[in-house]
């Protein structure tokens, strides 16, 4: 039997698939992977696994090349700092490899319109495009809303960094812009200002055991998250001040946060602009840019 290989095709849907899987695994971490970056990764993956089909040596050499491609699409694509979050990068993306590769096989199989629509080219990759918003919907936000990280509340020269917790609990929204609102004590507000913050706001809230409530918010000028050597800035925050401490359910972590990030911060889709040579995203939410192009 004889079968034709199209070679542009094949690189087609590795690319593409790639791609999917990068986008994935940047959006389910802090990660500043610029869109360049994740094309030149998806691009050397494509390139590795038509490598993998002309190559006819033996086969520990090529388990060998296979896991080279996989690793180089993560070097490529993200800037590793080290070798624990090189391996937690791995970890994401093989977890997103076998729902893309189990999901298509799903649907190949069972499904009644499978057959051969599914098994051309853009039956492939409409299929696995329908499985990427899927995953990226549910698992990106399910991983950033508990996610602990260090947040530097910046105003003028004043600098205060603490531990925070990005989670989906906080949903609080300033009434008249719309834009999410994170949760500071109180007490590390006064060691940013003595008097009150700029830009001051009344933050509506409702909460367990307390039907209603107003808390006082502020428009901070720089709120910068930092985790695994990978840091975002975000420029004009709100920000509310809690008169309670502020509890989390992180066991041991619990006692040290004192900061709750509205994960909305994170979901809505910024025009960072990244600085060169160095793992930094800065991220304007009072600038007509934000929301258009980010990954």
């Amino acid at each position: 039997m004889r079968y034709e290989l199209y070679v542009d095709s094949l690189f087609l849907i590795n690319f593409v698939m790639n791609l999917y899987l990068l986008i994935l695994v940047n959006r389910s971490s802090l990660r500043t992977a610029t869109p360049g970056r994740l094309i030149a990764g998806a691009a050397f993956g494509g390139g590795s696994y038509l490598l993998l089909l002309i190559w006819r040596g033996a086969v520990w050499f090529r388990l060998i090349l296979g896991a080279a491609g996989a690793f180089g699409m993560i070097l490529i694509a993200f800037r590793v700092k080290g070798l624990r979050n090189f391996l937690k990068l791995a970890e994401k993306m093989l977890f997103y490899s076998f729902c893309i590769g189990g999901g298509l096989l799903f649907l190949i199989r069972r499904l009644h319109f499978a057959g051969k629509s599914l098994t051309g080219i853009f039956g492939i990759l409409g299929a696995g495009g329908i499985l990427f918003l899927f995953l990226g919907r549910s698992r990106r936000r399910s991983e950033q809303e508990n996610y602990v990280c260090q947040a530097t509340l910046v105003c003028e020269e004043t600098k205060v960094t603490v531990t925070a917790l990005i989670d989906s609990g906080n949903s609080l929204m300033e009434p008249v812009s719309g834009k999410p609102v994170s949760v500071v004590e109180e007490a590390v507000l006064r060691s940013l200002w003595e008097t009150g913050g700029p830009g001051f706001r009344v933050i509506p809230y409702h909460s367990i055991g307390k039907k209603k409530g107003i808390l006082e918010g502020y428009l901070l000028p720089e709120l910068r998250l930092e985790t695994e050597g990978v840091c975002k800035v975000f420029r004009n925050v709100y920000i509310a001040a809690s008169p309670e401490g502020i509890s989390a359910s992180e066991g041991g972590e619990a006692d040290s946060i004192k900061m709750i990030v509205n994960p909305r911060l994170l979901w809505e889709k910024n025009a960072g602009k990244s600085q060169k040579g160095q793992n930094v995203r800065i991220y304007d939410s009072e600038s007509g840019n934000t929301g258009k192009n980010a990954v």
